[in-house]
């Protein structure tokens, strides 16, 4: 598929989504809220993508909510019978959420490298990413509070579990800039590096290592620390012995012991593509 606003490729079971309006700072205009979803999906669709990187092109990784949204809103925000207004506010933010959400969700593993502003909305989106990694110039922004609005997408519920609590609540109240070695001490993000070019070498470094691994292990690896954030330790044990009871089967082990004493790179086989419950023939 070709995008406007994204710019998507799949190479050695790596996909690789770049923003790609860098004249605009990739901020998220009305284009990326379609193209992005549907760039995620064709990202299930694809056979045996294993990992999935995010990046983008330019001096910043995004400026965050473009301008048109703001300047040129939709009317159906602003006018008619209030509380059917207010119901429609509520949907359009939920479907928005769940775009980021959707990074969450997936089976694979999703890095994020950033450069320059990571503001606002790119904030949101980065937050629902698995791991964070940086550039040395790079900074981050809560920036919906200065602008008069609380942030809905998804950074004031997600960034109090990355880093200190009462350091995110810092970061919202005042919408001060955490820079680059800030973010990197206080566990935002999990590498810095000197430049983008430096960045995206040593992100697909650690999504090619990702990939010599069983995908059905990562895959489970994700779905139990996500779950684990949002249930006790003793909900989370017992649903590891529920996954385990029908997920541990002996072929990729196998499989990694031969490679391992052959010296050859592993050959899983991959997970099924996701596809529609009723495929049409």
């Amino acid at each position: 598929m070709s995008f406007n606003t994204v710019e998507l490729t799949v190479d050695n079971h790596i996909a690789h989504l770049q923003l790609n309006r860098p004249e605009s700072y990739n901020s998220l205009n009305r284009s990326f809220w379609n193209e992005f979803p549907q760039a995620i999906a064709s990202v299930c669709e694809c056979d045996d993508v294993r990992v999935l990187v995010i990046s983008s092109t330019g001096k910043h990784f995004s400026a965050g909510m473009d301008l048109e949204i703001f300047t040129q809103p939709d009317p159906r925000l602003f006018s008619g019978e209030a509380s059917r207004r207010g119901e429609f506010v509520r949907r359009l933010v939920l479907d928005l959420q769940e775009i980021f959400s959707q990074l969450e969700k997936l089976r694979m593993p999703v890095l994020v490298a950033t450069q320059g502003g990571c503001i606002g909305g790119a904030l949101d989106l980065v937050c629902a990413c698995d791991s964070r990694y940086c550039t040395q110039d790079a900074f981050f922004t809560v920036k919906e509070t200065a602008l008069g609005m609380t942030a809905d997408l998804g950074t004031l519920q997600r960034l109090p579990t990355l880093i200190s609590p009462g350091l995110a609540r810092e970061l919202a109240y005042t919408a001060r800039k955490m820079e680059a070695d800030e973010a990197l001490s206080s566990g935002l993000v999990n590498q810095m590096f000197a430049d983008a070019e430096s960045m995206i070498k040593g992100v697909m470094e650690i999504a090619r290592i990702i990939t010599t691994h069983s995908p059905l292990a990562v895959t489970g690896s994700k779905i139990m620390m996500n779950y684990a954030c949002d249930h006790s330790v003793n909900d989370s044990l017992e649903y590891m012995a529920t996954w385990q009871s029908g997920m541990f089967q002996p072929a990729d082990m196998m499989e990694g012991f031969a490679a391992k004493s052959q010296q050859r790179v592993t050959a899983f086989e991959p997970l099924r593509p996701i596809e529609k419950p009723f495929p049409e023939d």
